[in-house]
């Protein structure tokens, strides 16, 4: 009787909307079927009450997606097309394992990539993920949150020519095409012990109808 082989280890960096960027040495993750990607599933669907999906893949046998299994997730050109991103961005801190990244690329509002694609449903600034770090009380994150590891704006030829004029900060910012996206390396990290003190205190007030 022929042995059976086993299925390779799957990956600890998940590639989300991998879409034609298929690599190899990730797990690939989709909702479009024509891109094959390792497995299909939508990010931005609320994750189910247990913590977990099981879903069939190509390369790797039945994966299970669940908390703290992923050194790192990799979101590049994706977060602009999902409509539900507040529950897109709780599955992938759901996912990813406690001291993990998750690396993103995003359009800056006044690029021309913004909007030039019809898919697009919103454009970021350097104020649009505050609410997934200082402010996750405002979520409902109980146990963990990010906290921001790098950050990065990518200049065009205009914006480093203004860079090079000595213009501030802010003002290459408010340029129209002067910044063309936005790189930012996301940490999941536990919640303080006054971060929870603050979450449960907005929580108990939402309950209460306070707010």
């Amino acid at each position: 009787m022929a042995s059976q082989v086993a299925a390779p280890a799957v990956p600890t960096t998940l590639h989300v909307g991998s879409g034609k960027n298929f690599r190899p040495e990730w797990l690939n993750l989709d909702i479009e079927p024509r891109w094959r990607p390792d497995i299909l599933f939508d990010i931005s669907q609320p994750f189910p009450a247990e913590g977990t999906v099981k879903l069939p893949s190509r390369r790797f046998g039945h994966v299970t997606l669940a908390a703290e299994s992923f050194d790192r997730i990799l979101a590049q050109d994706v977060l602009e097309h999902i409509r539900d991103l507040t529950t897109a961005m709780t599955t992938m801190l759901h996912l990813l394992k406690t001291g993990g990244v998750l690396d993103i690329v995003v359009p800056y509002e006044l690029s021309v990539g913004a909007w030039a694609d019809p898919t697009h449903v919103r454009a970021f600034n350097e104020k649009s993920f505050d609410y997934y770090t200082t402010w996750s009380w405002y979520l409902g994150w109980t146990t963990h949150h990010f906290a921001i590891a790098q950050w990065q704006l990518v200049a065009t030829e205009l914006g480093m020519q203004l860079q090079a004029a000595g213009k501030s900060q802010e003002e290459v910012l408010r340029t129209p095409r002067a910044i063309e996206q936005i790189f930012v390396q996301l940490r999941k990290q536990p919640l303080s012990a006054q971060a929870r003190e603050v979450t449960a205190h907005y929580l108990h007030r939402q309950l209460a109808g306070t707010d």
